[in-house]
């Protein structure tokens, strides 16, 4: 998928493609550059966040330019960059995304907490220690297999 994005409905399209249409495999996206730090962000950067798990879990991310508003008429008060998305040849995870993400969603509603404030009332301590995950972390600090893992954890637990 190749595609200049309206900036307001960018970040929705671009993961409800990944959620939804697998026989997308690689996306070519310009879109805000704030977005597309957003889709692209490392785990303990300023800019990660849901998107950012949800690109991790279906694909592997690239800013691949930055786009100044000079080039175009007439300029937009924003700069735009290009992203690159390719989905993961396999499923990287066995986990359904519906799971991962219940617990992505409850984590970032809070995400200047530590997670065992902000998921308290759906993972107690045994399902961080058997995660092997820091119940002190916060959000932004979990890689998208952290967050697996918690789920799985969640799940075997019960």
């Amino acid at each position: 998928m190749v595609a200049n994005l309206p900036y307001n409905v960018a970040t929705p399209l671009v993961l409800d493609v990944l959620d939804r249409v697998p026989q997308i495999t690689s996306l070519l996206v310009m879109v805000q550059r704030e977005v597309a730090e957003r889709l692209v962000a490392s785990p303990g950067s300023p800019a990660y966040g849901i998107p950012s798990v949800k690109v991790a879990y279906w694909a592997s991310g690239a800013l691949v330019a930055r786009i100044p508003p000079s080039v175009f008429l007439p300029p937009p008060r924003v700069e735009s960059a290009l992203v690159r998305l390719d989905r993961h040849a396999e499923p990287r995870f066995d986990l359904p995304v519906d799971e991962v993400f219940e617990l992505v969603r409850a984590g970032f509603n809070q995400r200047r907490k530590m997670v065992r404030k902000s998921l308290g009332a759906m993972v107690g301590d045994a399902t961080f220690a058997a995660a092997g995950i820091d119940p002190t972390a916060r959000p932004e600090q979990l890689a998208v297999e952290d967050w697996v893992a918690l789920a799985s954890a969640r799940r075997s637990l019960g």
